[in-house]
C-alpha cells in the first residue's frame, strides 16, 4: 500500500512519509487533503465574530523574527490602562462580538495583577463573552518573573475568567532553529508542558506553528508530529494554525520569501499528518484573504474570524490591521465554493450563512 493509499484508508502516516508528501504533485496533495477534509467538513468553512486586543509591547524577550516588540525596531512603546481595554470590551459585546482574543509582548513592568485582573473585570461584566488569552510564552514569561509554578498561574488564569488559551509562542518546536530565532523565550517541552496542563484541567487551546523563515520542511513535520503526540494524550487542541512568517521590520533578514506553492503544500500536509485534530486553520492575516480562501482546497476548515484589529502580524507587514467586515468575509467565502458557518471559540456552530 503506498502513501496515498494509506491516506484514503484513513491509517496513519509515519514522519518519513510525511516528508515524502512534499514531493507530491501540488493538487495530487492537494487532492488527498481535500478528502480529508471533506470526510470530516464536507464544504463547510468555520469562521467567529471576534476581536483582537493587543494591551502592551513592551517585550523582555528578543525574538528576531517580531516586529512588534518595543524593544527592537519600533521604539514606541505602549501599554494599555485597564480602562482603555474596557472601553474596547464595552464597544465589541454591544456589537454583538462574541470573543475576546488578548496576546500581550512579556512586559516586566505591569505586575502579574495586571493581567490577571483585567480577564476578572472583562468576564465579571460581560460573563458571556469567551475570554481567549495568554499564550505559553506569556505563562511561562509570567511564571519566571512573578516565582509562580505553571500549574498555579493556569489555576490564577481560569480563576480570573480565561476560557481558553490561544497557540501563540510555538514557533518552531526544533530546538536549533528555536535557539537561533528566539531564543530566551519559553523552550518547546515547556510550551508542550504548559498546554498538556491546560487541557488536563478541562480546557481547550489552540497550537500554532511559525514557517518560512529560517526552517526545513523537516522542521515543520517534526513539529506536527510533536503535536500530534500531544493531542493523542490530551485531546485538547481546537485547532492547528500554520503561521506563515511576515518577513518586513525584524531581524531574520530573509531574503526568498516562502512561495504559495509551498504554503500550500504545508497546509495540506498538515491536514493529512494531524489526523486527531479536527479543525485546520488558514489563518487570513498571515497567509492573505485570497490564499486563505485557496487553502480551503488543500484542507483548511477554518479562516480565523472578523479580527477587527491586530497589532503583531501587521507590525511585520501583513494586511490586518483593521480586520475584515463580516459581510466581506461571508461573501469571500461563498465565492469562493464553501459554506460559511459562524461558531463559537469553541467550535459549536451557530449560524450557518
Amino acid at each position: 500500500m503506498n502513501i496515498a493509499e494509506k491516506i484514503r484508508a484513513g491509517e496513519r502516516i509515519s514522519y518519513d512519509e510525511a516528508l515524502v508528501l512534499y514531493d507530491y504533485d501540488l493538487f495530487e496533495l492537494g487532492e488527498l487533503a481535500d478528502f480529508k477534509r471533506q470526510q470530516r467538513h464536507k464544504k463547510k468553512s468555520y469562521f467567529n465574530i471576534n476581536r483582537h486586543i493587543n494591551p502592551t509591547n513592551v517585550c523582555k524577550d528578543i525574538c528576531k523574527f517580531c516586529a512588534y516588540s518595543a524593544s527592537r525596531k519600533n521604539p514606541h512603546q505602549y501599554t494599555m490602562t485597564h480602562d482603555e481595554i474596557m472601553h474596547i470590551v464595552n464597544d465589541i459585546v454591544q456589537r454583538g462580538i462574541k470573543e475576546v482574543h488578548i496576546v500581550s509582548a512579556h512586559n516586566p513592568q505591569t505586575g502579574l495583577q495586571w493581567y490577571l485582573e483585567i480577564f476578572k473585570k472583562i468576564k465579571t461584566a460581560y460573563p458571556q463573552l469567551h475570554v481567549k488569552a495568554l499564550t505559553a510564552a506569556e505563562v511561562h514569561f509570567l511564571c519566571e518573573e512573578y516565582d509562580k509554578t505553571y500549574d498555579e498561574l493556569l489555576d490564577l488564569m481560569i480563576e480570573n475568567g480565561v476560557d481558553s488559551m490561544p497557540g501563540g509562542g510555538a514557533e518552531i518546536f526544533d530546538e536549533q532553529v528555536r535557539d537561533y530565532i528566539c531564543k530566551g523565550k519559553v523552550s518547546s517541552s515547556q510550551w508542550l508542558e504548559i498546554h498538556q496542563k491546560w487541557h488536563e484541567r478541562g480546557k481547550m487551546s489552540n497550537v500554532t506553528m511559525l514557517f518560512g523563515h529560517v526552517e526545513k520542511r523537516r522542521d515543520r513535520i517534526d513539529h506536527m508530529m510533536r503535536i500530534r503526540d500531544l493531542q493523542d494524550r490530551t485531546g485538547g487542541f481546537n485547532a492547528f494554525i500554520p503561521l506563515v512568517y511576515q518577513s518586513e521590520n525584524n531581524y531574520l533578514n530573509i531574503q526568498e520569501f516562502i512561495t504559495a506553492h509551498e504554503i500550500l503544500k504545508t497546509m495540506a500536509i498538515s491536514r493529512i499528518v494531524l489526523d486527531n485534530i479536527a479543525n485546520i486553520k488558514a489563518y487570513w492575516v498571515t497567509s492573505t484573504v485570497n490564499l486563505a480562501l485557496v487553502a480551503q482546497e488543500f484542507g483548511a476548515n477554518d479562516l480565523d474570524g472578523t479580527i477587527e484589529k491586530e497589532s503583531i502580524n501587521s507590525a511585520a507587514g501583513a494586511a490586518s490591521a483593521q480586520g475584515l467586515n463580516l459581510n466581506e468575509f461571508v461573501r469571500l467565502i461563498k465565492n469562493s465554493g464553501f459554506i460559511p458557518v459562524e461558531r463559537d471559540s469553541l467550535y459549536n456552530e451557530l449560524k450557518t450563512w
